[in-house]
């Protein structure tokens, strides 16, 4: 009974301990991927409304199209992240694969790497490509005289079908080739990242 009693008390300062060390690493975390999608926001915007300003219809279908893409593959790379086997890439840098070590960093920190493919990425792709529906909305709707809001209620409906549809089957693609999508991103990413 005594040790029943001995146990339980150690679990919950064992709990009360490890809920305070989360807690505060949320909150650094909460505040960096803050500011960070903050930064990454404000620059895509200059360039989606620069980009976007006085062009065709054409080129501005084109780059909602971008921006829904960089969306799916963002969004595939984060699941790739928290599904990979760890096993693999431990495999691959014993042998000293190229990128093997980055991966092996990426899945160590799959919850942040993931917050940031699926949250930060994906949402801000999401949202630039809703606001470019408007202007795509207000050029289609100008030059075949129809109304406005019509045109674009059906644009964004469009715009959020390609996004929903594309991220469905990015999500089955990523889980069943998590370990290939996740090698080729951190081959990509130790161009930027020192591999120690």
């Amino acid at each position: 009974m005594k040790d029943k009693k001995n146990k339980e008390k150690y679990n919950k300062k064992a709990k009360k301990q490890n809920k305070n060390i989360s807690l505060k690493a949320d909150y650094k975390w909460i505040v960096t991927i803050t500011i960070t999608a903050f930064i990454i926001t404000f620059f895509m915007s200059i360039f989606s409304e620069s980009a976007l300003k006085d062009i065709n219809l054409p080129l501005s279908i084109l780059i909602v199209l971008l921006f829904i893409v960089l969306g799916i593959i963002f969004d595939m790379i984060g699941i790739s992240v928290t599904v990979a086997d760890k096993k693999v890439f431990h495999s691959m840098a014993a042998k000293k694969v190229s990128g093997a070590r980055v991966a092996l960093k990426l899945i160590e920190n799959n919850s942040k790497v993931s917050s940031f493919c699926n949250d930060v990425i994906g949402d801000i792709c999401g949202i630039l490509s809703g606001t470019a529906a408007g202007t795509i909305g207000i050029l289609l709707a100008s030059k075949l005289k129809l109304n406005i809001f019509t045109v674009t209620l059906v644009i964004t409906s469009l715009i959020a079908a390609l996004t929903i549809g594309g991220k469905a089957l990015g999500k089955s693609i990523a889980i069943n080739h998590s370990n290939n999508i996740l090698y080729k991103f951190a081959r990509i990413i130790k161009i930027f990242m020192s591999e120690k």
